[in-house]
């Protein structure tokens, strides 16, 4: 199945696209996901945490992505 996932922030610098298409087993979980990114992108094993969201909405690890999810990574941002 296909799923777009969106970067944001010090992750599209670290993957060098702000999106792409992926295609994905079926019943992937988010946490499944995440461990797929940082095979496919070693350099996020830089970033200790980040959110997920589905769909604009926030998840946790073991939501189970569907057909064309959007999915988006979101890096720890700090304020001034």
């Amino acid at each position: 199945m296909n799923i777009k996932v969106l970067f944001f922030g010090i992750t599209t610098d670290l993957v060098g696209k702000n999106q792409l298409e992926i295609e994905v087993s079926e019943s992937i979980t988010v946490a499944e996901c995440k461990a797929y990114l940082k095979e496919e992108f070693p350099q996020l094993q830089h970033i200790n945490t980040y959110a997920i969201a589905v769909n604009e909405e926030y998840a946790e690890d073991n939501v189970v992505l569907k057909q064309n999810d959007v999915v988006a990574v979101i890096p720890p941002v700090s304020g001034g």
